[in-house]
């Protein structure tokens, strides 16, 4: 067979790509097809009054490369539950291959027996993803990395740390002796990747977590954030304690500006309170998640979100054309 023949049979083995969306992202996901210069194909979504949900494609999908893009924030459960039966609606009409495209994945807190009696809740969705009829998966920034071992399919998960990192270089100019600072230890080997970008120092939050009800005590700046601008960055704001912690800390601490830069914005509870009450100069974070308007209005114009689209899309295009994902990373 030539070799050029049998590089094409190898992409289109999958067909043409198929972009379906739940309720989650809307914007995100119409970003991701304008990206690839495709519509995003038209399906029904309905929940009736006993909260039950019904899914119907508005046409086939036999021998298609199907892409499912949903996020799994809030509302987590009927989130997961439009995904997991987006899924298996693909699966059943025959698509030759079915992607979860779950830019932020629920439970991903949940990997591990850390204490006793309780469960992995990380590992259930991974089973369930299968179970729904996901032949592959693409996640954005997993709060563990561990979580790609719940799968026995392939899968992709990226960063948004490019897209953050090149905003950051951006204004740095304007920085004064800026300093990386990360939130707790655990974001340590990522924090050092944003402090060797940048060129620039890196400090640390040495805190603890006494319970489970996702509190958390900073003990300790670890570094020198004196007379400097300070670039606090974590994975994702949730309830905002620990960035609260960390702003405070650093400014106690003799901080100038504080920049914080973090991927997923959950804001959940009264977080987005909390967060524009600090002294920071720019929030910097990404859509993975939609951010409701009234919660952006807090703000007040000081929240810069970066899309993640191009990223996505231009992964869904190599996966579909069987081209190398790592060399969009020199990797």
């Amino acid at each position: 067979m030539p070799a050029i023949y049998s590089a094409r049979h190898e992409r289109m083995k999958y067909g043409d790509i198929k972009l379906y969306t739940g309720t989650s992202c809307p914007d995100l996901a119409a970003r991701i097809a304008s990206y690839i210069g495709l519509d995003l194909c038209e399906r029904e979504i309905v929940q009736f009054p006993n909260e039950n949900l019904f899914v119907q494609l508005h046409s086939s999908v036999r021998g298609q490369d199907c892409y499912a893009i949903q996020t799994t924030s809030a509302p987590v459960h009927r989130n997961l539950m439009e995904l997991l039966i987006l899924l298996q609606t693909l699966r059943l009409d025959s698509a030759a291959r079915v992607t979860a495209v779950v830019p932020y994945l629920c439970y991903a807190r949940s990997d591990k027996k850390d204490q006793p009696r309780i469960p992995i809740t990380a590992r259930l969705v991974a089973d369930m993803i299968e179970a729904a009829g996901a032949d592959r998966y693409m996640f954005l920034d997993l709060h563990a990395g561990q979580i790609q071992g719940f799968f026995n399919i392939p899968g992709d998960v990226l960063t948004a740390f490019y897209i953050l990192i090149e905003y950051l270089k951006d204004i740095k100019q304007k920085m004064h002796r800026p300093v990386v600072v990360t939130a707790d230890l655990g974001f340590a080997k990522k924090a050092r990747n944003f402090a060797e970008s940048m060129d620039v120092p890196l400090a640390f939050i040495e805190k603890r977590r006494v319970s489970n009800d996702s509190k958390a005590q900073a003990l300790t700046m670890i570094g020198d954030v004196h007379d400097r601008d300070v670039v606090v960055v974590d994975d994702e704001v949730d309830t905002g304690g620990s960035m609260v912690q960390a702003v405070n800390l650093a400014k106690d601490c003799g901080a100038r500006n504080v920049y914080m830069v973090f991927v997923h914005p959950v804001f959940s509870a009264n977080s987005v309170d909390r967060l524009t009450s600090l002294p920071v100069t720019e929030f910097i974070t990404t859509d993975t998640i939609p951010v409701p308007q009234a919660k952006l209005d807090k703000f007040g114009g000081r929240l810069k979100i970066l899309t993640v689209a191009p990223l996505l899309g231009e992964v869904i295009l190599r996966a579909n054309e069987g081209r190398s994902v790592g060399e969009l990373f020199n990797e």
